[in-house]
């Protein structure tokens, strides 16, 4: 009885050493069912995600690029609008100096006498008078310019104001003259001379206007004052009236005629091709003018 007592209780702990065993080996596999389940299941978030947005991990996503190509488009939108305000206020500048520079005084037509096949008066040296009337009238705009006037002139060039083929070229070159100072429509006009006479002892300036022009008369009057004075001249001559010189009678407005001396006098002759001489002569003109509209010279000039 002993000995099945002590059989029995053998089988019985050997059965519970092996439930035990059995139990084990049962957690020892579920937990690694709980490892590769978890990380199956980081796997498949990992694979939604890349699913979803499109992108690898580490990768800018296409939010993020439409963004930065916003962005990018903003600068270079705003870089080019600077650029148009800059280039828009460069211009306005411009436009302001450029206004400010054709914002003149009034226009002054100046007429150096004859031209072409016209030479004027000759001195005994050859020199032409058509020669030494554009010299001056030349210094005489750039003073003029220097004083705020739009100055234009009758001629540029040792050429008349004639067609080659024309018949009547010295009636023709007048009829111009008188035409451009129709349309300038200046505030006077100054016709540029230099003088002859029969007796070489005779020298000096002259100006003449027309007679019935009281305007003429007083900016004769001013720029004769001027130019006797300025230049020194030992027999002042007064300015003059006349009536038949056709730039007096047939231009429209106010307009003398500046006889600036006698290239038929050998000294004057020399006098007027100095260029230091022609600055002076054109120096005492302006300051006829300026006289007459009630102004002085700058002293820039």
């Amino acid at each position: 009885m002993l000995i099945l007592l002590l059989v029995l209780v053998f089988l019985v702990s050997a059965y519970a050493g092996k439930l035990r065993r059995a139990k084990r080996e049962g957690d020892a596999a579920g937990n690694g069912t709980r490892q590769e389940t978890g990380q199956g299941g980081r796997e498949t978030r990992q694979e939604g995600y890349e699913a979803e947005t499109g992108q690898i991990p580490g990768q800018t996503s296409a939010r993020e690029q439409a963004q930065e190509q916003t962005s990018t488009q903003e600068q270079t939108q705003t870089q080019t609008q600077e650029q148009a305000q800059e280039q828009a206020q460069e211009q306005a500048q411009e436009q302001a100096q450029e206004q400010a520079q054709t914002q003149t005084k009034g226009t002054i037509v100046l007429d150096a006498g004859h031209g072409g096949i016209d030479p004027g008066v000759s001195g005994s040296s050859g020199v032409a008078e058509r020669e030494l009337n554009l010299a001056i009238a030349e210094k005489l705009e750039a003073l003029l310019c220097a004083e705020g006037y739009r100055v234009v002139q009758t001629r540029s060039t040792e050429a008349g104001l004639y067609d080659e083929g024309q018949t009547h070229k010295k009636a023709q070159d007048m009829q111009r003259r008188c035409a451009i100072i129709e349309k300038e429509q200046p505030l006077v006009t100054i016709s540029i001379h230099q003088n002859s006479y029969p007796d070489s002892a005779v020298s000096g300036p002259q100006v003449f206007y027309y007679a019935n022009s009281a305007q003429g008369e007083r900016l004769a009057s001013c720029i004769q004052s001027c130019m006797n004075r300025g230049l020194a001249v030992e027999d002042p001559k007064p300015h003059k009236g006349n009536e038949s010189y056709y730039i007096l009678k047939r231009s429209a407005g106010t307009a003398v005629i500046v006889e600036c001396g006698f290239l038929t006098n050998p000294e004057e002759e020399a006098k007027l091709q100095d260029d230091a001489y022609q600055d002076q002569v054109a120096a005492t003109i302006r300051d006829g003018i300026l006289e007459y509209f009630g102004e002085t010279p700058s002293e820039s000039t």
